[in-house]
């Protein structure tokens, strides 16, 4: 029963999110911004908040708070620029190695920023979760990719890097509050869950041909 709720949120919430970049990308079509410079705005967002992130020591509030917008503002570019590449028949095998290449680089940044926030508060078991985290989000991608080498569909689980980019930002908004270690288990067990989830969705599909 749990089980089955959890699909039907994940499935709300991911036609919530398809529905509103379907609106932005109506937007953007009607306008000259390439969907080149979308996915270069958005990785570059991200790199700016991971920076931000750092310095969280300064000022702790404004540091995750604005570090939390800008990585929210850059993964949703991340989104919609391959939408806004079909859509504007755009689209080319090269751009969707690129947007997927920049939507790794942006989340390890701020993964990597969040570990050396970690790694300063002296938290040597978050620190590892954190390492552990960025490796399961690597490899979600990564079993994805070699599914649909294979032809079969790789986009099962409940870690897609739309569910991710909501725990890291969550983190961030709430660090001040609630340690932002809770954010990087959270993060680390739904990824490695997907990965696992996304292995037996092969196997299966293998099975039935």
């Amino acid at each position: 029963m749990a089980r089955a709720h959890a699909v039907r949120f994940q499935r709300f919430y991911i036609d919530g999110v398809r529905r509103l970049a379907s609106n932005g990308v109506a937007s953007l079509a009607r306008t000259r911004v390439s969907p080149n410079a979308l996915t270069a705005a958005g990785v570059l967002l991200c790199a700016a908040a991971s920076v931000v992130v750092y310095f969280e020591y300064r000022s702790e509030l404004a540091a995750f708070w604005a570090g939390a917008a800008l990585f929210i503002v850059g993964s949703i570019l991340d989104i919609l620029d391959g939408a806004l590449a079909r859509r504007s028949d755009r689209a080319t095998p090269f751009g969707s190695f690129v947007d997927s290449t920049t939507d790794r680089v942006s989340e390890a940044l701020m993964l990597g920023a969040i570990a050396l926030v970690l790694m300063r508060d002296g938290n040597e078991l978050a620190l590892g979760f954190a390492f552990a985290a960025l490796a399961g989000s690597f490899l979600v991608s990564y079993t994805r990719a070699r599914a649909e080498v294979l032809g079969l569909r790789g986009d099962v689980g409940i870690g897609s890097r739309a569910e991710r980019v909501v725990v890291i930002s969550a983190g961030l908004i709430l660090a001040p509050w609630l340690s932002l270690q809770w954010a990087i288990y959270i993060l680390t067990a739904t990824a490695w869950v997907t990965v696992v989830q996304r292995i037996l969705g092969v196997r299966r599909q293998l099975a039935e041909r």
